[in-house]
């Protein structure tokens, strides 16, 4: 639903005599963003807030957004619903999280040993992903950009150390999208669960492992405080991709350099997030292991190993599946993914490794 509310102003001219033109009619545009994030969450509540009031400040007050954090008005995982049928016009979350309403779209999240940020990015404005991936939401009634990325994440955090794929047979662990069903695979019990709820499930043993963001993230939800065994890199998620989504209706009533603004805003806030957590991730490392006595670990490369072995054959799968969206979004990401894995050894990976050889500690 739209809620418009008139400024209606009079010109008055001066010719010998006092004339009325017609009013200059200005119309603000009030909308709710429901968002899968509690209110106050470092990064992904700060996000979504941000790009409201950009999208405010550009629009000099045309279009304005109230933030609604998760359980305001909708729960974490009913934002797409409540967006594709107007309850609310624009939300804020992750593709990952809408897997159940078809598969390709969590291709727009995160992907097993897939693309970082910047290939996803490249991918999307350059690569037909866009395309893509309006076809399929328009299916919902919904007009997506994404938004923003959370940077590589963390496999997660355990009470006990794991040193092979053995270890994680039977283990209970909160995860999302297409790195639980990786999981899966290797026989892990996936929970799925809202980022508010990982604390309490890893405390009173509900689940015996789980993973959220990152560190900065997971920091602010306590996890260090309930286990101390936390692992990277989280090769189910190399990125994880925010999105904001807006009710098509809603989008399709705005003038063209207001749905230009909402473009521009979420392409400037893809950078930006990743920004803010690539460094306050690497902060908080160094403060969970100096200041908290958390074991930061690399994850065994056995593990890894078993875990691709899965990862390939989910991609296969998917390049078989039945649906021919799903197909042809799987095949586009992976054709671009290994254009991107191509280049990287001499490119930003040669870079990461050749780095490793000097600066001085400062």
């Amino acid at each position: 639903m739209q809620r418009r509310k008139f400024l209606t102003g009079t010109a008055l001219a001066a010719t010998g005599a006092t004339l009325a033109t017609p009013a200059l009619t200005q119309s603000r545009i009030e909308w709710d963003m429901v968002t899968s994030w509690p209110t106050g969450a470092p990064g992904l509540d700060d996000s979504a807030r941000r790009i409201a009031q950009r999208i405010s400040d550009l629009s000099n007050g045309r279009l304005h957004i109230t933030v609604h954090g998760a359980g305001e008005i909708v729960p974490s995982f009913g934002v797409f619903d409540a967006v594709s049928q107007g309850v609310a016009q624009m939300y804020h979350s992750v593709p990952a999280y809408w897997i159940s309403k078809n598969k390709a779209i969590g291709m727009f999240g995160s992907f097993p040993f897939g693309m970082n940020m910047q290939e996803k990015l490249g991918w999307m404005y350059w690569g037909g992903g866009q395309e893509l991936y309006d076809g399929i939401y328009d299916e919902f009634g919904l007009k997506g950009f994404l938004a923003g990325g959370t940077g590589p994440q963390w496999f997660g955090w355990f009470h006990n150390e794991i040193h092979t794929l053995d270890d994680l047979n039977g283990m209970r662990i909160r995860t999302t999208g297409f790195s639980g069903e990786m999981l899966r695979r290797v026989g892990v019990a996936v929970v799925t669960l809202p980022g508010g709820d990982v604390f309490q499930a890893l405390q009173s043993g509900t689940i015996d492992a789980g993973e959220f963001v990152g560190p900065w993230n997971d920091f602010a939800f306590g996890f260090h405080q309930v286990a101390k065994n936390y692992y990277g890199p989280g090769v189910g998620e190399p990125c994880s991709t925010e999105e904001i989504a807006i009710n098509a209706s809603a989008y399709n009533e705005l003038p063209d350099d207001l749905k230009l603004i909402i473009k521009t805003v979420a392409m400037s806030a893809a950078d930006e997030t990743m920004m803010d957590y690539e460094i306050n991730n690497a902060r908080t490392v160094r403060t969970l292991r100096d200041e908290h006595e958390v074991n930061i670990r690399q994850l065994p490369q056995e593990i890894v190993e078993g875990l691709a072995v899965a990862a390939n054959e989910m991609a296969a799968e998917l390049l078989e599946d039945d649906d021919p969206k799903v197909r042809e979004v799987m095949a586009s990401y992976a054709g671009f993914r290994n254009l991107m894995a191509e280049y990287a050894p001499y490119a930003t990976g040669g870079q990461y490794a050749a780095r490793t050889m000097m600066f001085p500690e400062g």
